[in-house]
């Protein structure tokens, strides 16, 4: 499955990428679940405090656990395209995770008409791929490149694909190579680039989708989860072959279905009622089967599971059941975590923003670390051999303030993609300070 080569290793683009925005949303601005509030008990005469009756309720908000597994999953898939570790495929299977907590969301919205959530994911999502394409095609046509005349799209099809830049329901064209082997950036700068744009069809396919599979689960439950796992079996193992880019779209559909359909489950409350010891006996099964197929399946770079479907689907689906099935709805942070509690906010908010840039940035850091070459006390062999051996390392320092920058740059348009009044950092900085004694917690829409 080839979406498009990483930085500097030449790997795959991990069909990895999303979710959360505006404080109450994935990064596709889908609202979080809130956490479950019980009934108060009640009297006609004064209160008497009664040991039986249950805590005063807890206010709707967002589940910090799942906001937390969102952070981790955008962190690892940007220390997955910078470094090229293909055993983090198998640590953490970030895009199984997010694509389970938006299925989640979306089968929270669909308590209102499916026509109404559907325009709303796909306003959220549309306005900062448009500020992400126009970027990236300026710079593509700067660069010489012509879709009417590029070998690998040509003719008119080339300009027609450049409406997937817009409404991403199919592959975008971009060129394999572009500029020339001593530019500013790497001749497969574009297809790096566009390499994460996979994830936003997938994610569309899904959301269009979701009302059909929502009716369905709700009527039969086990066949419609299981059933991806079944299909990738058939499209991503060679049993069935459909070739270009559809069979991308498809056996991404394929991989990631049955994670998305575990988010209903989670929302459904299925999985809390599958004793704790079966659903994870059960998912551990099926986490063996992947590891065992991808040990006869290896790709070109070993145990990365992007290259191999059927492991992918299946790690990637018992992965998410013990993820969820542990869930403990977090109302804050705790302990230790609470001190990432700033960071996991921006993050949420600007994940869309994050993922899709991250590719850029990445390469964006070469240019600059090339510049401690120039730097007098560094002009001699052995220092400019401590830059080199060090590189990746001086990489994984720069990408995060550059990640920074951008999200004061343009991660705004995700608040405006959600209607809300655009905030250059979004790190619920205001709301935390606004809970001190005797004043209430700022809600989020």
């Amino acid at each position: 499955m080839t979406h498009g080569y990483t930085t500097g290793t030449g790997q795959v683009p991990e069909p990895a990428g999303p979710y959360g925005t505006p404080y109450a949303g994935d990064a596709n601005g889908a609202p979080e679940t809130p956490l479950a509030v019980p009934r108060q008990r009640t009297t006609a005469s004064a209160p008497v405090p009664d040991p039986a009756a249950p805590a005063a309720p807890a206010k709707p908000g967002r589940d910090r656990y799942l906001d937390l597994l969102r952070s981790l999953a955008l962190v690892r898939v940007v220390v997955y395209h910078l470094f090229g570790w293909a055993w983090l495929t198998v640590l953490f299977p970030s895009m199984g995770v997010m694509f389970a907590l938006a299925g989640s969301l979306m089968a929270r919205s669909l308590k209102r008409p499916a026509g109404s959530v559907i325009r709303s994911r796909v306003r959220r999502l549309l306005p900062p791929l448009w500020a992400f394409a126009a970027v990236v095609l300026v710079m593509m046509f700067a660069g010489g490149w012509n879709p009417a005349e590029d070998p690998d799209h040509g003719d008119t099809w080339g300009l027609i694909g450049l409406f997937h830049y817009i409404v991403p329901i199919g592959a975008p064209p971009y060129p394999w190579h572009l500029g020339s082997p001593g530019g500013l950036l790497d001749e497969t700068w574009a297809v790096q680039a566009a390499g994460p744009l996979w994830y936003l069809r997938a994610y569309l396919w899904f959301v269009i989708a979701s009302p059909l599979l929502l009716w369905a689960f709700r009527r039969a439950p086990w066949p419609t989860l299981l059933a991806p796992l079944g299909l990738t079996a058939v499209v991503g193992t060679g049993l069935v072959t459909i070739p270009g880019e559809t069979g991308n779209a498809v056996t991404d559909f394929a991989v990631y279905g049955g994670c998305w359909v575990l988010g209903f489950a989670h929302h459904e409350g299925m999985l809390q009622r599958i004793p704790r010891y079966v659903s994870v006996s059960c998912a551990s099964l099926v986490m063996a089967f992947g590891l065992w197929w991808a040990s006869n399946h290896l790709g070109p770079d070993g145990w990365d599971l992007n290259d191999i479907p059927l492991a992918q689907a299946a790690w990637s689906f018992g992965f998410v059941v013990i993820l969820l099935q542990y869930s403990p709805s977090w109302r804050e942070l705790p302990g230790r975590l609470a001190q990432w509690d700033k960071l996991v906010t921006l993050s949420n908010n600007r994940a869309v923003t994050i993922y899709l840039w991250h590719n850029m940035l990445i390469m964006a850091t070469v240019p600059v670390i090339d510049l401690l070459y120039r730097l007098p006390f560094l002009q001699s062999e052995r220092g400019a051999d401590a830059i080199t051996s060090t590189y990746t390392l001086w990489m994984f320092a720069l990408i995060w303030p550059l990640i920074g920058l951008t999200v004061l740059a343009v991660g705004w348009v995700e608040d405006l993609a959600a209607k809300r009044r655009p905030r250059l950092w979004p790190n619920g900085a205001k709301r935390s300070a606004e809970k001190g004694p005797g004043r209430r917690a700022a809600r989020r829409g």
